[in-house]
């Protein structure tokens, strides 16, 4: 047992009206039980605050050991399973504590390259990139040359769409943002042709035919609403949607917005619209990191992230990140006794 035998972890408080606030949100903390046989005893190194979490918030069921659900990365400190070792680095999802009882069942052991940061496991290559991969690649079917719109393309499944499209050898990219100056850090540092402000005065369907005004082949949808209803406004004949995400609603799911005016488009142009899970398609993962890992390591792919120390201050992450304050995937880093 360490010497700091005591847990500390945040659960929700009550659901939220709106945007989540802090007062949503409780600490506790308790004694580190004893490990019974085949448990281990992982010290969490570092999680990511995902917008799926604004949705599991709103059914208040997403409890996990000390914490709440949520990918995050530890270090073995104890363990009463002959098959995994002290001192190993893994994977996991009992996060939003400082510690967690888990089964090897419960957790992927990682071998992390030269090369790879760890934290990569919690974005690029964790499922946020394995999320973007298999949108483009099974859903979408993205072909070399091809252009692509991407909607919050500055978060994290935004920015790892747009370097997978980038080695997958897409065309023109075009990311949405919500402002100036994210749009200009997607074209000079993300690679992305061109980016519009969802929240500027002009419409976002003029500013997106503006930014393509020979039509899109594929358009990557994390947010819905008017950002589905512009897409399908400048998708070519035989386009297609991988919508995986609709941040536009999370914060209101009792009164989601209403389905695009032009619905009706997807069958006049022939498009086809698909949702999916990246639970469902976990058995890409493989394949997937042979694809990416050595770009990451060659440096052709940046991990893009936006870091924030310290277990107190992940609900302020997880706020900040809601409002558009992160670029790339945004991680809590704790600290280690």
């Amino acid at each position: 047992m360490p010497v700091n035998a005591t847990y500390q972890a945040i659960r929700q408080a009550r659901r939220p009206q709106g945007r989540p606030t802090a007062a949503d949100f409780e600490f506790v903390s308790g004694p580190l039980p004893d490990l019974a046989p085949g448990q281990i005893l992982v010290r969490n190194l570092a999680q990511s605050v995902d917008p799926y979490m604004r949705e599991a918030m709103h059914f208040g069921d997403w409890e996990k050991g000390f914490g709440l659900e949520g990918r995050v990365l530890g270090r073995v400190l104890a363990s009463k399973d002959p098959a995994v070792a002290e001192g190993s680095v893994v994977f996991h999802r009992h996060s939003w504590a400082t510690h967690a009882v888990v089964t090897a069942a419960d957790i992927r052991v990682l071998t992390v390259p030269g090369g790879v940061p760890l934290t990569a496991y919690l974005g690029i290559l964790g499922g946020t990139g394995l999320t973007a991969y298999v949108g483009l690649k099974r859903i979408a079917k993205l072909q070399p040359g091809e252009d692509l719109f991407i909607s919050a393309a500055g978060g994290g499944v935004g920015t790892a769409a747009a370097r997978i499209a980038r080695v997958m050898g897409a065309g023109r990219l075009i990311g949405s943002t919500g402002s100036p100056a994210k749009a200009k850090h997607l074209i000079e540092h993300v690679g992305f042709d061109a980016a519009v402000d969802y929240r500027a005065a002009t419409p976002l369907a003029d500013q997106l035919s503006a930014a393509a005004p020979d039509g899109i082949d594929v358009y990557f949808d994390n947010v819905g609403g008017t950002h589905l209803e512009a897409a399908i406004s400048v998708l070519r004949h035989h386009g297609r949607i991988a919508w995986c995400g609709a941040v536009a609603q999370y914060d209101d799911l009792d009164n989601p917005p209403a389905a695009p005016a032009n619905l009706y488009d997807i069958v006049g142009n022939a498009l086809r619209l698909e949702g999916f899970l990246v639970r469902d398609h976990l058995d890409a993962r493989e394949e997937f990191e042979d694809f990416l890992i050595p770009h990451i390591v060659s440096g052709a792919v940046p991990v893009d992230e936006t870091v924030v120390h310290g277990f107190a201050n992940t609900v302020d992450a997880f706020v900040s990140m809601l409002g558009g304050g992160n670029t790339g995937k945004m991680v809590v880093i704790f600290e280690e006794d």
